[in-house]
């Protein structure tokens, strides 16, 4: 099944490559979602997918900044970290300095607007009250940002 995966990967390197534009493959393993994750198994397979031609390599859940750390240094190209799993999620400037080269947000932000937008509609049912409009950007301040 793991040489399968390299095979799909160099393939889709290969088309990649190939286009008329600018394109980042980018390869995942997912060891760490699933059980008896395994560092050293993940970083073999990150290494077989930058050799078969990934641009950036991606693997989400990691347990600290040691781990993320040492799979940076295993490898020569991008690793992207993607924050938003709780308890897993570390600042720019941490993730900078053990060798982070791509940050990815994946449903944080929608999740942080979701949050706000819950968290609003309990204090209108639960207290009648709309103290959260107090932190919210006016409608001239989204216009403008749009550039409407």
């Amino acid at each position: 099944m793991f040489g399968l995966a390299v095979e799909r990967i160099a393939a889709g390197a290969e088309a990649a490559h190939a286009l008329q534009f600018p394109f980042i493959l980018t390869a995942r393993a997912h060891n760490f979602l699933y059980a008896a994750p395994s560092l050293d198994d993940t970083i073999s397979r990150l290494q077989a997918f930058e050799k078969a031609g990934a641009d950036v390599l991606f693997a989400p859940g990691l347990p600290d900044l040691a781990a993320v750390g040492a799979v940076c240094a295993a490898l020569s190209k991008p690793f992207n970290f993607m924050v938003g799993i709780k308890g897993k999620s570390f600042s720019v400037s941490e993730l900078a300095a053990v060798g982070v080269r791509r940050i990815s947000l994946a449903t944080s932000l929608y999740r942080a607007a979701m949050t706000g937008l819950l968290d609003a509609a309990r204090e209108v049912k639960g207290a009648g009250q709309f103290a959260f409009l107090d932190g919210c950007v006016t409608t001239p301040e989204l216009n403008k940002l749009m550039q409407i």
